[in-house]
């Protein structure tokens, strides 16, 4: 055989001539040598389908004999296959390509990509076929791990308890969610995806929610919105990842408003305690004001009854003294109000410095009579931090309480001399120092006295519930726990500080507010329109 033609045509399909540099082989045994050592099954069948020929590849893997069929070979079936390869190519003398399953002689499962192509005469007679079968089962076998791997995966993305979005990592956009997302937030799939992830939250500035995923990948309190319009709460965690082709968020949230709820209630309980513990300083709080407008009522009374006239000018004064003093009580009282209620767990950027100030404003009093000296060192233009203003007062007041009742006790020994502010303060001094820095992305305050202190053993343990140095009735064991849960919930952290003189330093760090344009331009311009969908979730 010198040339094969291809079907319908006259033109040689390849042609070998004898080559010297091959060992001067003939076409001929060329042919039979790239027959044989070809690596796939090959076999030429006539026009009856029986195997004519085939290669040493097919013996190794096929049984088989001459006069076999090659669905008796192949498939060890009676009659040919439905859809025959072999009998498209007898039909139109063309090459057909089809994937096909079998098995070898060892019983083993086989996959092949079968090609069958036209055999002719000299006159172009097509009088057979020849059919190859490219071994492809491992992978095959790969595929289906793949396939497998891919559903497992899938159904994880679909049944994960959680809420799962893919966003787009400049935009924003909702690429993709999972089912948990939909029955969560009540919106259809199709509503959801493309719509801006930031139109789900219902408080803060989104500027700074932007910010604060792209820069930490997690947000631990935030309050996103339903369909129907109610309003729960999510924790938020970000990662960013690849999908088909172009990097994602892949964001979780998960409903924390039964846990916040609990816990809550807890707080609520732990502010009526502190109110308890505040009551008598108080009545010293209001017994200065008090006493001022009891005077100023005593001097008006003594001279009436005398029937001495008050000029102008002197009952102007008593009467804008104790209007200033009534307010001062007033102020007092609603301070202790507001502390008292229920917080509605909504945050907003907050001045940490004047939440400071404003907490230590109820304990003014107090450490005045206690003569505990008290220093401020507020930075100014601290950058705001995200915060429940109510929850995070209740932070320091714990934390003053610890330091009033602190400096109350006795103090062991003498200050360190390498410590200036110690040094200074004396050994028998009762001070206070309360500061409020910024640190790169950081809010740091520290509220520092000059008391017993707490020794390294019980720095982590003081945090515990429950857990309290203090006297039987002068402590629930619940303030500083309660202290550090609020902290964290606002992806910060609270800790003491080690000092080289007497007293305790609790340091507070808090995730300052962010531009949103420092940590992504697209979000943040992105996240200012409304959903193309009107029935999507809006802000």
């Amino acid at each position: 055989m010198s040339e094969a033609t291809l079907p319908n045509k006259s033109k040689p399909m390849v042609e070998l001539q004898a080559c010297p540099s091959l060992g001067g082989l003939r076409p001929e045994e060329m042919y039979r040598n790239i027959f044989e050592g070809v690596p796939c099954l090959v076999a030429v069948l006539d026009r009856n389908f029986r195997l004519v020929s085939w290669n040493r590849t097919f013996s190794e893997h096929m049984e088989v004999k001459p006069g076999d069929c090659c669905y008796q070979a192949f498939w060890g079936r009676d009659c040919k296959c439905v859809r025959c390869p072999v009998e498209e190519t007898f039909a139109d003398g063309r090459f057909h390509t089809s994937e096909e399953t079998g098995a070898y002689k060892d019983g083993s499962l086989a996959h092949w990509i079968v090609t069958t192509a036209p055999v002719t005469d000299a006159s172009g007679e097509i009088v057979g076929a020849i059919k190859m079968c490219l071994d492809i089962t491992s992978r095959k076998a790969l595929e289906e791990k793949l396939k497998r791997s891919e559903e497992k995966y899938h159904a994880i993305f679909s049944d994960f308890p959680y809420s799962i979005f893919l966003l787009d990592t400049e935009s924003l956009a909702i690429i993709d969610c999972n089912a948990r997302t939909t029955a969560s937030y009540g919106f259809s799939h199709d509503e959801l995806v493309g719509t801006c992830f930031l139109d789900l939250f219902r408080d803060g500035d989104k500027q700074a929610i932007a910010a604060d995923l792209l820069r930490s990948g997690h947000i631990h309190q935030a309050r996103h919105g339903r369909k129907n319009g109610q309003a729960f709460y999510v924790a938020i965690r970000a990662s960013r990842c690849e999908y088909p082709g172009r990097k994602v968020l892949l964001v979780t949230t998960s409903d924390i408003t039964k846990r916040l709820e609990t816990e809550q209630q807890l707080i609520q309980a732990s502010k009526m305690a502190t109110l308890g513990e505040m009551a008598t300083g108080m009545a010293h709080e209001l017994n200065q004001p008090l006493t001022v407008i009891q005077s100023g009522v005593d001097l008006i009374l003594r001279k009436l009854s005398q029937g001495q006239a008050l000029d102008s000018e002197t009952l102007r004064n008593v009467a804008e003294l104790m209007a200033e003093h009534v307010d001062r009580a007033a102020n007092i009282i609603n301070h202790m109000r507001e502390f008292g209620r229920k917080s509605d767990l909504r945050r907003e950027p907050v001045q940490a410095g004047e939440v400071l100030r404003r907490a230590f404003d109820i304990f003014r009093e107090q450490f005045a009579l206690r003569g505990i000296e008290v220093r401020f060192e507020l930075d100014d233009g601290l950058p705001d931090i995200l915060a429940d203003r109510n929850r995070l007062e209740q932070v320091f007041i714990n934390i003053l309480i610890n330091a009033r009742d602190a400096l109350e006790a006795e103090c062991a020994g003498g200050p360190d001399a390498s410590d200036s502010w110690a040094v200074e303060a004396g050994p028998a001094d009762k001070r206070l120092m309360l500061t409020a820095t910024a640190q790169d992305d950081w809010v740091l305050i520290r509220i520092r006295d000059t008391g017993v202190g707490v020794p390294p053993a019980l720095r982590e343990k003081i945090f515990e519930p429950f857990f309290t140095t203090k006297e039987v009735g002068k402590g629930t064991g619940l303030g500083l726990s309660i202290t550090y849960g609020i902290v964290k919930d606002h992806g910060g952290n609270v800790e003491v500080e080690p000092t080289a003189g007497p007293g305790t330093c609790f340091l507070l760090r808090f995730p300052a507010i962010l531009s949103a344009t420092a940590a992504s331009p697209e979000a943040a311009s992105s996240h200012t329109n409304e959903p193309k969908n009107p029935s999507k979730p809006r802000s």
